[in-house]
């Protein structure tokens, strides 16, 4: 069985976590302060930021504590 997929958002952020979208945001420093803790909890996944204006993406970095 294939669960459906989520659509990128047409406005604001989306924290992608391993190729998956999770999470939106209105603000760019909301989907940061997102990011940065679920990185804190989990170093492993892979985390995004998905910016629907400019339709790109940015990985977040492993952030030393």
């Amino acid at each position: 069985m294939v669960a459906a997929a989520r659509r990128l958002p047409a406005s604001g952020y989306a924290l992608e976590v391993d190729g998956r979208l999770k999470a939106e945001f209105e603000t760019r420093d909301g989907a940061w302060a997102g990011a940065a803790e679920l990185k804190k909890r989990f170093p492993i996944l892979r985390v995004r930021i998905y910016d629907a204006q400019t339709k790109a993406t940015e990985e977040v970095p492993l952030l030393q504590a």
